[in-house]
């Protein structure tokens, strides 16, 4: 499998752009990216109004359900998902958190797709749909709504562990940091070799998301590793930089 190489690019929870290598199997020229059809990866929050999962847990599952989709063999060659997947990362790679409760959750479950759990949280993903051309069960689905808390604050992540690190600069709702997660993730699995992207595949893909103190923020942006900038569509200021990839492997 091939990755685009080093990336620099603008990330939002609704769409990717990035400049790739003239060899990247990716087209590498943005006009080009902007007539293509444009695909976007749906995720679903389980969000029950007497349950709802703690911010942090359900940021690290939907960064893991990036992840885990993109390492699928449904995904992958000639696999039932391998088109859709490219013709997504062909274009710009959109990403799109709704929520979903009860019945509608059990709807979305019976679609074609891949749940992941975490501690708590629950994240369905699934292959990429045109822009226009959502599934019903999921485009009824809501966006607003996902504001989570952490009930207390997350332990910190051990030095061995991929971390997304969220810029403490950006505010952002549950929903588009879920997003962003996932861009950072899927930044990180681009950037890795074949045999980091299988390690971390076989491992199930541990990570933490968490929030960088102000000075180390500022050497992470600085630092080379994936970094996500906003495009300014929704919530932020277009250039925000929002999440910093930080896998033991690109350091």
């Amino acid at each position: 499998m091939r990755a685009p190489g080093r990336l620099n690019g603008v990330s939002t929870d609704e769409s990717t752009a990035y400049t790739a290598p003239e060899d990247s199997p990716f087209r590498p020229r943005d006009d080009a990216r902007d007539q293509a059809r444009q695909f976007v990866l749906p995720l679903v929050v389980r969000i029950e109004r007497a349950a709802p999962p703690a911010r942090t847990d359900a940021l690290e599952t939907a960064a893991r359900a990036v992840l885990v989709l993109l390492g699928d063999e449904r995904s992958l060659d000639d696999g039932e998902w391998a088109r859709a997947v490219r013709d997504w990362q062909d274009a710009r790679i959109r990403k799109v958190v709704r929520r979903a409760r009860g019945a509608e959750w059990r709807r979305a479950e019976a679609l074609p797709g891949i749940t992941v759990t975490g501690r708590e949280a629950e994240v369905r993903v699934f292959p990429p749909v045109p822009v226009d051309d959502w599934p019903k069960d999921l485009a009824r689905l809501q966006v607003s709504g996902t504001d989570l808390d952490d009930p207390e604050p997350p332990a910190e992540a051990g030095s061995d562990l991929p971390v997304l690190w969220m810029s403490p600069e950006v505010g952002m709702s549950a929903g588009k940091a879920m997003a962003q997660a996932g861009h950072g993730a899927q930044l990180a699995w681009w950037e890795l070799s074949d045999a980091d992207r299988a390690a971390w595949r076989e491992a199930c893909f541990p990570l933490a998301v968490r929030t960088a103190p102000p000075g180390h923020w500022r050497e992470l942006v600085r630092g080379g590793l994936p970094l996500v900038r906003d495009a300014g569509f929704t919530e932020v200021a277009p250039g925000s930089c929002t999440v910093v990839a930080d896998h033991p492997a690109l350091r």
